[in-house]
């Protein structure tokens, strides 16, 4: 054999290899490539947009949460003026009840005053007469009646 016909031959059987890797081989292996790009670059495209989402949740989340903090500040200063209301209303309340209870604790006393002023004026009157009677009773006699008003200043 010759080495020009061998070399020829071997050219042929290259270009037969060749053309057969390139027409049953070549086009699976680059559509398996260009699947695993695409995949590749959905991915990161998929990374990216949830990266993106991630932040805005975050800053979604701290807009609610500074709207919460400013609910829950105006809720409790609002409790806390009505609590300040409710005290300050229970003290007039029990101001307003203490006065009511003074004025009649003062009618009452008035009441029980005049009632011992009209009982003991009965008892002096009373007494007067008593003492009268038995003044009148007796002879008139300057020691025993002196007497008689020692006893009645010591029942007084």
């Amino acid at each position: 054999m010759n080495i020009n016909a061998s070399l020829f031959v071997q050219m042929v059987v290259f270009f037969i290899g060749c053309w057969i890797t390139m027409k049953f081989i070549w086009p699976p292996l680059i559509r398996a490539i260009e699947e695993r790009q695409n995949k590749i670059a959905e991915g990161l495209a998929a990374a990216d947009k949830s990266t993106e989402a991630l932040a805005e949740a975050q800053a979604k989340g701290k807009e609610i949460e500074a709207e919460a903090r400013a609910r829950a500040t105006t809720i409790v200063s609002d409790g806390e003026k009505r609590g300040a209301m409710i005290v300050e209303n229970a003290k007039e309340q029990a101001q307003v009840e203490a006065d009511r209870i003074i004025a009649n604790a003062k009618a009452e006393a008035a009441q029980e005053m005049q009632r011992a002023r009209e009982q003991l004026r009965d008892e002096v009157a009373a007494l007067a007469v008593a003492g009268a009677q038995q003044i009148l009773a007796r002879e008139v006699d300057k020691s025993v009646h002196t007497q008689l008003l020692e006893q009645l200043k010591a029942k007084l």
